[in-house]
This record gives C-alpha cells, structure tokens and sequence, in this order.
C-alpha cells in the first residue's frame, strides 16, 4: 500500500501561480511513478501531469503543457506540481496518484494509490 498527502491548494486569481505537494510513504517511492489528476465539477477525472520514477521522463496534458511543471524528490518522498498562469478553467480537485513501475506513467490506468484530494479554485 501507498499513502498519499497532498497540500498547496487554495484560492488564486487567475494569471496566479500555486505550488501542489504530495508525500508519499509505504512503499520505496523511486519505485513509483507519479501523477497529478483533477476532477471538476460535472467532468470526468483527467491526467494532468506525470512523471517516471527516476524524474526523466514527463508527461503534460495539453491544456497545462507550458504552463504546470511536475517534479520529484526522491530523497523526501515528494513530487510538485507547479502551476502557473492559472486560468478559471484549472478549477478543480487536485489528486496526487501513484503507480507502479510495470505500468505506463502516462496512462491514467496504470494509477493504483490515490491521495485525499486538494482544492485549487482559480477566481477571474
């Protein structure tokens, strides 16, 4: 089993930028790779960003790619989420997620371990 705690979320004006964090504990988390999804309102559940174990490896999805950077510290079990230029559609529950080695880091099917969830409201 994984454990995931997620802060950072909060309230921002758009053009905003916000910092997301996410410990992991349970399980050896160089082993894992990472992914940041959200959910809004009414909407399914998307990938937004991830990131292989060994941190070479990034996916972004298009609405974010330029803007959120997704990154990982192995040594205190922790991957970022750095989101900037916030716009009202970036609204949304914020989940940190783990997988294991065998999947595709870049498919939201290959995530097994969930965190709580953290809010991140962008305001125009």
């Amino acid at each position: 089993q994984v454990q995931l705690v997620e802060s950072g979320g909060g309230l921002v004006q758009a053009g905003g930028s916000l910092r997301l964090s996410c410990t992991a504990s349970g399980r050896t988390f160089s082993r894992l790779n990472m992914g940041w999804f959200r959910q809004a309102p009414g909407k399914e559940r998307e990938l937004v960003s991830a990131i292989r174990w060994s941190g070479g490896l990034t996916y972004y999805a298009d609405s974010v790619r330029d803007r959120f950077t997704i990154s990982r510290d192995n040594a205190k079990n922790t991957v970022y989420l750095q989101m900037n230029s916030l716009k009202p559609e970036d609204t949304a529950v914020y989940y940190c997620a783990a997988a294991a080695l065998s999947g595709t880091y870049s498919s939201a099917s290959a995530y097994d371990f969930w965190g709580q969830g953290t809010q991140v409201t962008v305001s125009s």
